[in-house]
């Protein structure tokens, strides 16, 4: 059960990055799997930081990370 809210909360991560980036060039999928690893990362630098705790500063530093992540995958692809 964990396993599927983690998935549609990274699908859920990875819409609201592709907005703030404003992407229009992928689909649903790349959306999820980015925002996934997104929130890997945001949550790792999060810890590196002392940054977090809550689920609130969770869900901000997940959607940092996936941003981060869309600007890498943007500059690898061009």
């Amino acid at each position: 059960m964990q396993l599927i809210i983690e998935i549609l909360l990274g699908a859920l991560i990875g819409a609201i990055a592709g907005k703030i980036m404003k992407t229009r060039d992928r689909g649903f999928l790349t959306d999820m799997i980015l925002g996934l690893l997104g929130g890997l990362i945001g949550g790792y630098l999060g810890g590196l930081l002392g940054i977090g705790g809550g689920w609130f500063s969770g869900l901000l530093l997940s959607v940092a990370g996936a941003c981060l992540v869309i600007f890498v995958f943007r500059k690898i692809r061009a």
